[in-house]
């Protein structure tokens, strides 16, 4: 995956407190056993930690600035993106954002924009405090999505995935897969506390897939604002099996093999790997986020 050299990057869509204290009070997530059975329960359930029961209880809104603003001094183009994994970040972003300002506008609605905050460690948000033992997930009471920008290397160590640029941009179009869900109001659906192979919490994280595959199908082609041209110019088809490689992973089927030695479909939040791959080449395949129904 490529970025246009001379694309400038708009770092306004991420809010960079890497290095930040959390406000108010300390999250009930913490690292060694109690992370890594939090890592087993809510990986990519992809939203906010108090629908996890993993928030502190502190009402503090949201993340505070870091002083650091990484993001703000050292991503300014596509070159940057080309050469620095939090700078690609803000350009996927960037390009997530673009396509669903777009596809909305073609569809005759609204796409309000969503930021990014990069933390480490802890972050505080309208959902409750989390750690990033939680892993990347969507809040909807801030409408943000929350990323540690070291789960890209428990992808590949703790769940077999082979990562890559690709891979990476996945996770972060799945997250903003949810934050279009909530402007369409379908993500409450999974909300209803089952669980299991056709719950509506699978159905919701698959179609969260398919939508990252529709973005993934029209990257090329989503002309940046800055520019008029497309802000990724290449995305090849090892790029897109590192995606598939990725979604596979952080399947129920697979996570739970990995981590517990059984497969329980009766407690699956997420989906198999087959189902995962499945509703992302979906998306990738038709470019349509209508035929993304996982209620159908």
């Amino acid at each position: 995956m490529q970025f246009d050299d001379d694309a400038r990057l708009d770092t306004s869509e991420v809010q960079d407190v890497r290095g930040s204290r959390i406000p108010g009070g300390k999250a009930t997530v913490g690292g060694g056993l109690a992370g890594l059975i939090a890592l087993l329960l809510a990986l990519f359930l992809g939203v906010g930690p108090d629908q996890l029961g993993l928030s502190s209880g502190s009402d503090q809104p949201a993340a505070t600035a870091s002083g650091l603003a990484q993001v703000q001094q050292s991503c300014r183009t596509g070159q940057d993106a080309n050469a620095r994994d939090d700078c690609r970040m803000v350009a996927v972003v960037n390009s997530v954002q673009d396509f669903w300002d777009q596809e909305f506008e073609r569809r005759g609605g609204t796409y309000t924009r969503s930021p990014t905050v990069f933390f480490s460690q802890r972050v505080s948000t309208a959902c409750g405090a989390a750690t990033s033992a939680v892993g990347p997930f969507y809040c909807p009471g801030d409408r943000k999505v929350y990323l540690d920008l070291g789960f890209f290397d428990d992808l590949r160590t703790k769940f077999g995935a082979e990562g890559g640029p690709f891979a990476q941009a996945y996770v972060v179009a799945h997250e903003y897969g949810h934050h279009v869900q909530d402007l369409m109001g379908t993500l409450g659906r999974s909300q209803d506390g089952r669980t299991g192979a056709n719950s509506n919490a699978v159905r919701v994280e698959l179609q969260a897939d398919c939508y990252a595959g529709v973005w993934a199908h029209h990257a090329t082609t989503t002309k940046d604002e800055s520019t008029g041209r497309p802000l990724i110019t290449s995305l090849t088809d090892a790029d897109v099996r590192d995606g598939l490689d990725a979604a596979a992973a952080v399947g129920d089927d697979r996570i739970q093999e990995r981590f517990q030695g059984r497969v329980t479909p009766e407690t699956w939040t997420h989906g198999s790997a087959e189902q995962r791959q499945q509703w992302f080449d979906q998306g990738f395949a038709t470019g349509d986020m209508g035929r993304c129904n996982t209620f159908r």
